[in-house]
């Protein structure tokens, strides 16, 4: 008689929980070791999500050790199952995870390592867009400066940092030396994909609330203020964000809109 056959819930916990058997009532075509072959596809779909979060999070990989890194994200895997089939997605919860991994306690900047990655490759796959023309800045009269919105490109996105994960990010991925970099200094990352390669800009003093004011549609008047008494050179920040690609387009506020 056959077995009862095995029940998706069951493949699916057997398969991420390396400490449980597989699963009663797998069955072949041949009957014959369908237990051993389990094991070889769980391994495999564990070797693979393993291989998506090396490619995901190259610097951190770099930061810790290829096989220090396996180790890590085959625990990762275990505790986090995938829940979409596409693997570009995996891994947002990567970074609350090496925050709370004892072992890596001795790199507190991992985890912002992570969130940068992240941001990275979210970019990547962002929607393609036209970004704005910095010339277009100049149509605008200058007694509407104040009152424009600067519409964000669909790949942009703001980041403050307890560490100094953007300058990390940017010089491994350059294949530069990390040699002088203080890790400990807090960071803020512009993230954005105006063409073909991802670009990530650490923002100059000032440019934290000036760009999360900007990204969450308050007018460049806003932004401005935002700044308050941080020794912030406000012509080069719009500037920075006109010349970024952060943005795709300019939009002037109504009437009932303004103060």
């Amino acid at each position: 008689m056959r077995p009862d056959p095995v029940s998706s819930g069951a493949f699916a916990e057997a398969l991420f929980a390396p400490d449980l058997p597989s699963p009663e009532g797998l069955t072949g075509r041949e009957e014959t070791r369908p237990q051993r072959r389990f094991s070889v596809y769980r391994n495999n779909v564990t070797v693979s999500l393993v291989d998506a979060l090396a490619s995901i999070f190259p610097t951190v990989q770099n930061l810790v050790g290829e096989d220090f890194f396996r180790a890590m994200a085959r625990l990762y895997v275990a505790a986090h199952p995938p829940t979409s089939p596409l693997l570009f997605t995996y891994g947002e919860s990567f970074p609350a995870f090496l925050e709370s991994f004892p072992p890596a306690a001795d790199l507190p900047f991992l985890a912002d390592v992570a969130r940068v990655e992240r941001l990275w490759l979210d970019a990547y796959h962002a929607a393609d867009a036209v970004p704005l023309d910095p010339a277009a800045l100049g149509q605008i009269p200058a007694e509407e400066l104040a009152s424009i919105r600067l519409r964000a490109h669909p790949a942009t996105k703001m980041c403050r940092l307890k560490h100094a994960a953007g300058t990390i990010c940017r010089l491994d991925r350059a294949g530069m030396s990390l040699e002088g970099v203080n890790p400990l200094l807090p960071e803020a990352v512009l993230v954005t994909r105006p063409a073909f390669d991802v670009s990530i800009e650490i923002l100059p003093s000032g440019g934290a609330p000036f760009f999360e004011r900007l990204l969450t549609g308050h007018p460049l008047g806003d932004a401005c203020l935002a700044v308050g008494e941080e020794a912030a050179d406000i012509p080069a920040l719009i500037g920075l964000a006109l010349t970024s690609g952060a943005f795709a387009a300019i939009d002037l506020l109504q009437e009932s809109e303004r103060p």
